[in-house]
Parts: structure tokens; C-alpha cells; sequence
């Protein structure tokens, strides 16, 4: 017999948890875990504590299931598939996808990567990238396409440079600078080069 805690602190017992193991490992059917909020339908688990894989069945990981390990987590599959096919599958019906690597990198490798945002109405959809320091690219060839409207900014120095031909083309090319900030050209251009220089960009 044990006992545990339910959300409202109350005490609950368990009569029937049953563990069958060894010195090696063992599989436990009710095991309670240490904190003893949560009680695991089913838990296999080898001799260190930390190496172990759990199903849980209520407190706030009910539904859980759990497995952590010491050293590395391995995952392979497809041995027999064709390059087409989809071999590895990860899905949230519902909620966020965290890969969290709290101290090393995350690297994606394949023949092909494809990153795919679906939404709708301009709220969704999006990808997002941010980081603390630099985003590099380096590939043969960069080809990017905007279908309503692209934007580069900074608040420091920007560059442009190409070593054999630089060709750019527009409908209607203009150029401002902050020679307007006082008094405007004979085209304009002020209010968009006060706008600009407001936000800082």
C-alpha cells in the first residue's frame, strides 16, 4: 500500500501497485512518484533513477508520458522505407512543439529542409526567426520572394554589394536621405524619411 496527494492535498491510497524487477530494472503497475503528486500507470525504470519511462495517470501530469535518460535518447526508424515516404512522425493535435537544447546546439539535416507555416486571415502563418546575436546564410544561390512587400532595416550601417554585376529594378526607384530633414526636396520624400528616422530604422 502507498499514498499520495490529490490536487486538493487530500491523502489517497493506492492497494494495488504491483513492481516486478531486479537488480537490473524493474516495471512497476501504480508506482507513486517521489514528489507523490502523480501516480504512474506504468513505470520502467533501471537501477539509476534518472533513467526511466512512465505513463502517468493523474495529479498535474495526467496523460503524461515520460521518458528520461542520463545519457543520449536515440530514435531510428525507416530502415526499410523509400527516400519519398515519411518515416518519423511528431504530432500535437493541439498546443506547442518544444526542442529545447538548454546547453548545446540544434542542428536539422537532410537532402531537402522545408519549413511550412499554414494560417489564415494574416494571423497565422507566420515564420519567426530571432536571435541574440547574428543570423548567417551561406549558400550558392539566396532567392527570396515577397508576393505584397519586403523589408530590410537597421539601425546601423546596411550594405549593399555585389563583385561583378549589381542590377536592381523598380517601377519607380527613389532615394532618400536625411538632406531633406530640414527642408524638403522638389519630389518629396520628408515625411517618409521622418517616419523612417522615428521609429529608428
Amino acid at each position: 500500500m502507498a499514498s499520495t496527494k490529490d490536487r486538493d492535498g487530500q491523502a489517497k491510497q493506492n492497494y494495488t501497485c504491483t513492481r516486478y524487477g531486479n537488480d537490473h530494472g524493474s516495471i512497476s503497475f501504480g508506482h507513486l512518484h517521489q514528489t507523490g503528486d502523480v501516480t504512474a500507470a506504468v513505470m520502467i525504470q533501471a537501477p539509476d533513477g534518472r533513467h526511466q519511462f512512465s505513463l502517468d495517470k493523474d495529479g498535474p501530469r495526467k496523460g503524461w508520458t515520460t521518458a528520461t535518460s542520463p545519457r543520449n535518447f536515440q530514435v531510428e526508424c525507416g530502415l526499410d522505407n523509400k527516400e519519398e515516404q515519411d518515416s518519423l512522425l511528431l504530432n500535437a493535435k493541439n498546443g506547442n512543439v518544444l526542442i529545447i537544447s538548454s546547453n548545446g546546439k540544434i542542428r536539422l539535416q537532410g537532402t531537402d529542409i522545408e519549413l511550412i507555416a499554414v494560417g489564415q486571415d494574416g494571423k497565422k502563418g507566420n515564420i519567426k526567426m530571432k536571435a541574440s546575436e547574428n543570423i548567417e546564410t551561406e549558400s550558392k544561390k539566396l532567392i527570396m520572394n515577397a508576393q505584397e512587400k519586403y523589408k530590410l532595416a537597421t539601425a546601423g550601417t546596411g550594405e549593399v554589394i555585389s563583385n561583378t554585376v549589381l542590377k536592381m529594378y523598380g517601377s519607380i526607384i527613389r532615394g532618400v536621405s536625411d538632406a531633406i530633414d530640414k527642408k524638403d526636396s522638389k519630389v518629396g520624400g520628408q515625411a517618409y524619411q521622418q517616419v523612417q528616422k522615428a521609429i529608428g530604422v
